[in-house]
């Protein structure tokens, strides 16, 4: 989400807010430590190497961002105030090898909410109107500021054990990507996902009853690779944490064998037992998909 919150900086500010599911303190450890922030820092496809990373007022913070294209950023920042755990303040100057420089004042805030959850803001003030559109329109700095917030939140989910389940089907990998994301195959053998799509940044939920209890599930899918790869959020309404889950699909001839990672499963609060996860889904992509695939095939 995007908006304007001064307005003597309203044409040259860029704001990013996101929800993370998961308390403030472990939000402002993931940004402020070095050791977790090269592990989720930038757009999707960057890297980060960071040769210093003082987090206290006058502490200088220098890193290199590399691109997917090889493409090299250096940046540089200097810490003017760091107020632990609510609030970050850094002068920023970077830029990528032979392209435009830019200069901006950038201040993370991380408000507590309840529920064990962390609405974290950045705010970005350029020089000027003209330098904040150079960034947008060279660097892309909206849409990057919005996966690096999502890289931060899927880091801190994948920081649990996760839990790995592989199956091999009789299937062409075709016929197993359509059973894993078209919502009317899906309500055959898994969930009834009305509103589900493969796409990125889809938004769903479902509801699913166990012993007697009904648990809202809420989802946004964070990666699609058609044919291959399908990934996104889950985490329930009511209850601290979130989760990532990801479909893997490998072409063997005639047969797919499918990888299904869930991480994330020890932040949730309550605690749900591993065995309930393991339950479950060993039934469904043991059992249920299986039946599935052989109806379909047979139809």
């Amino acid at each position: 989400m995007v908006a304007k919150i001064d307005s003597d900086t309203s044409d040259r500010e860029i704001v990013i807010t996101r929800i993370i599911h998961f308390p403030r303190e472990l939000v402002w450890d993931a940004m402020t430590n070095p050791k977790h922030v090269v592990n989720w820092w930038g757009p999707r496809g960057f890297t980060t190497t960071i040769e210093k990373m003082e987090v206290k007022p006058g502490g200088t913070w220098k890193h290199v961002m590399r691109g997917p294209d090889g493409t090299n950023y250096p940046n540089k920042s200097t810490f003017t105030e760091v107020e632990k755990p609510a609030r970050l303040v850094f002068v920023h100057s970077g830029s990528k090898v032979g392209g435009p420089g830019v200069n901006f004042v950038s201040t993370w805030t991380f408000h507590e909410l309840a529920g064990n959850k962390t609405r974290v803001t950045i705010h970005m003030v350029f020089p000027s109107a003209e330098d904040r559109e150079t960034v947008v329109k060279t660097y892309g700095a909206i849409e990057g500021g919005r996966q690096t917030l999502t890289r931060l939140a899927e880091f801190i989910i994948r920081k649990g054990e996760p839990y790995v389940i592989e199956r091999t089907y009789n299937a062409p990998v075709a016929k197993v990507w359509t059973a894993i994301t078209d919502p009317k195959a899906m309500s055959e053998w898994c969930f009834d996902l009305q509103d589900f799509k493969p796409e990125f940044g889809c938004e769903f939920s479902f509801l699913v009853e166990h012993e007697g209890r009904k648990y809202d599930h809420r989802c946004r899918v964070t990666e699609v690779v058609p044919g291959k790869k399908i990934a996104y959020t889950w985490r329930y309404e009511g209850y601290h944490g979130d989760s990532l889950v990801t479909f893997e699909l490998f072409d063997e001839g005639a047969k797919t064998r499918l990888r299904l990672t869930h991480e994330g499963l020890d932040h949730f609060l309550p605690k749900f037992e591993r065995s309930d996860f393991n339950g479950g889904w060993t039934k469904l992509l043991g059992d249920e998909l299986p039946k599935y695939l052989a109806s379909a095939e047979s139809a």
